[in-house]
């Protein structure tokens, strides 16, 4: 058994800082992919840059923290399980993760997103599972990097792919299922059954959860007011972005920003 706890995507989060005098009762990865930070474990602190990433076992009082000149933008997960052992050895140093022809980083964030997004549709017992078993998988890639490294990597002409890269481009603007097929040179049609069989939902519901997204991580990691928050994800009413994202998460987003986490 290994499951997943909490998740999230930190972009540029130069106001991210943690401090746990007694440790997290997870296992914490943390993976960096631009800027940078730092991490203060066991009294030692450490440079934490580009493509590198470090693990922190649960229980063992920590630091970490952005750089505010070069914030970092950081993939992060808490996990626990039987099987966590075997995946939450602490890193003596950030870990390298070069990239290169074989690299297979786009992969890596790819099953991310599955986990991400799968656990987003809701806490379904199916939804769960697979998320359960893409963080087992993803783990894997960095603990066993050359044999994650050594299988073939995906076809990048995935149009649906691409057209979810579009999405999280372009959120800001307004954005029609016309504009969306067009860009993936289908028919509205051919383009909603692809992507319907692609993630499971339709193209304009899948944007609303990556401007949700958005949206949580601007409320988390920056002092925009929550209406430049909303015309930053492509809703200019605040009203309609309040209704919108209490609907998607549950909570206003006044009361999200309240919470901590990460």
């Amino acid at each position: 058994m290994l499951y997943i706890t909490d998740i999230g995507f930190y972009p540029r989060a130069s106001e991210h800082y943690r401090k746990r005098k007694d440790g997290c009762k997870q296992h914490i990865i943390i993976y960096c992919i631009e800027g940078s930070g730092w991490i203060s474990v066991n009294g030692k602190r450490f440079d934490v840059n580009k493509n590198q990433y470090f693990i922190i076992p649960k229980n063992i009082p920590h630091s970490y923290g952005s750089n505010k000149q070069n914030p970092w933008s950081i993939y992060w997960i808490h996990f626990l399980g039987e099987l966590s052992h075997d995946y939450s050895q602490l890193t003596k140093n950030p870990e390298t993760i070069m990239p290169s022809n074989i690299d297979r980083i786009d992969n890596r964030i790819e099953l991310f997103e599955e986990m991400f997004q799968n656990l987003e549709m809701g806490f379904t017992p199916d939804n769960i599972q697979y998320a359960n078993v893409c963080l087992m998988h993803f783990l894997a890639s960095f603990k066993f990097l050359d044999q994650y490294r050594q299988v073939k990597k995906r076809d990048e002409s995935d149009v649906i792919l691409q057209s979810i890269q579009y999405m999280k481009k372009r959120m800001e603007n307004t954005l029609t299922l016309l504009d969306l097929a067009q860009g993936s040179n289908l028919s509205i049609s051919q383009y909603s059954l692809l992507f319907k069989k692609k993630t499971g939902q339709s193209p304009l519901d899948y944007l609303i959860r990556l401007r949700i997204q958005k949206a949580c991580q601007l409320l988390d990691n920056t002092p925009l007011k929550i209406k430049h928050i909303g015309c930053n994800v492509g809703y200019n009413d605040p009203y309609y972005f309040s209704r919108i994202f209490t609907k998607t998460i549950g909570v206003s987003p006044r009361d999200y920003r309240k919470a901590p986490k990460g």
